[in-house]
């Protein structure tokens, strides 16, 4: 049974004896050794970290919880974020928890089902904004400067440092960090927690390397690879689409000091590795979180040699998250029967 990043990390974190020992038992999510997709690519070992294992389904329970916890310790009255789905269910869930209020502000008509569906199971309060999820955190950034409510997003530091236990995770699995580290990139906070905790460890003599970041945006949502904010940012990956990323100087920090990059890879590659995950490795990951794979597939397509190496790359949510997308791009459908043992042998037995 998993105790939670906040104990089982406690050395690494910005706590106190002061601060409250929550756990919803995120953490501890698994490191899964591929089972085809690392002969396509041609590596000595490929792995994939499923987040979708968290208690909410995504990566963002590691660092809510410890927003959450600093929150209780400095007496905060509620928390506020924006959200493209997968914060606003980490954070209506601890919030649940603890017994603190929760609001979140939402772009209208961006949140994919499943996400919602939590947020308002939960109990938080949902705000939804006739703007973009930029316009939304813009708003949640200036009414938490206003007032006594906490901000949960990412540009809140404790979110940061508890996600960064997934680099800790990795290493401690691996016996050492990775060769490549492959990452979706949205408002960047991940690739910059990664980085973050990669580079401590080394530090402490816990690993003996660190390994080059790769991040990928959506390319219809990649204000970093353009160098420049998107206004209407675009893409079927609703997690990552995101204009003006929060972390975004902290991403590029994270892509030159390890020698990595952060690159773009379109809706279509994404479906293709969201398809090939759930077919091909038994992992059922939300869109957003196949732009890793489909960042592994371009980069190796162009060149990218990965002979001997070990990769690892994040599987950031759940696939049960987008239950809608999941159904309609999916080529195979159900087939339809008589109740009779005839029909059925016709179908199963000519399964290949």
């Amino acid at each position: 049974m998993g105790s939670g990043v906040i104990k089982k990390y406690w050395e690494y974190l910005p706590v106190t004896d002061e601060t409250p020992l929550l756990s919803l038992g995120e953490g501890d999510t698994p490191l899964v050794r591929s089972s085809h997709i690392e002969k396509q690519v041609g590596c000595e070992e490929l792995y994939f970290k499923l987040e979708g294992c968290n208690p909410t389904g995504s990566f963002k329970d590691r660092g809510m919880v410890v927003a959450m916890a600093k929150a209780l310790e400095s007496n905060s009255v509620a928390v506020m974020c924006a959200s493209t789905g997968n914060t606003s269910a980490s954070a209506a869930a601890y919030g649940a928890y603890c017994n603190l209020p929760v609001m979140v502000l939402i772009p209208k008509g961006e949140v994919a089902l499943g996400k919602l569906a939590q947020a308002m199971a939960y109990g938080a309060k949902i705000v939804m904004v006739d703007g973009n999820f930029d316009d939304a955190l813009q708003l949640v950034r200036d009414f938490t400067a206003k007032h006594e409510v906490t901000l949960v997003n990412s540009v809140n530091p404790h979110r940061l440092e508890g996600q960064k236990t997934g680099a800790f995770e990795v290493s401690d699995v691996l016996g050492d960090a990775p060769d490549y580290m492959f990452i979706p990139v949205g408002n960047a906070g991940n690739i910059t927690a990664y980085w973050k905790g990669f580079k401590e460890y080394k530090d402490r003599g816990k690993t003996n390397k660190l390994p080059r970041m790769m991040g990928f945006q959506a390319a219809g949502a990649a204000p970093i690879v353009m160098g420049e904010i998107v206004s209407s940012p675009q893409t079927i990956a609703s997690a990552i689409r995101i204009g003006n990323p929060a972390s975004w100087q902290n991403a590029l920090n994270a892509r030159d000091e390890s020698d990595g990059s952060i690159n773009s890879v379109t809706d279509d590659e994404i479906l293709d590795a969201y398809r090939m995950l759930a077919s091909e490795e038994g992992i059922f990951g939300e869109p957003a979180s196949a732009a890793s794979v489909a960042g592994l597939f371009k980069s190796t397509a162009q060149g990218l040699d990965l002979s001997g190496k070990r990769v690892v790359c994040v599987i950031t949510g759940s696939g049960l998250k987008d239950p809608d997308l999941a159904v309609s791009s999916i080529q195979s459908g159900a087939i339809e029967i008589p109740a009779n043992m005839a029909s059925l042998e016709n179908i199963a037995l000519n399964l290949g």
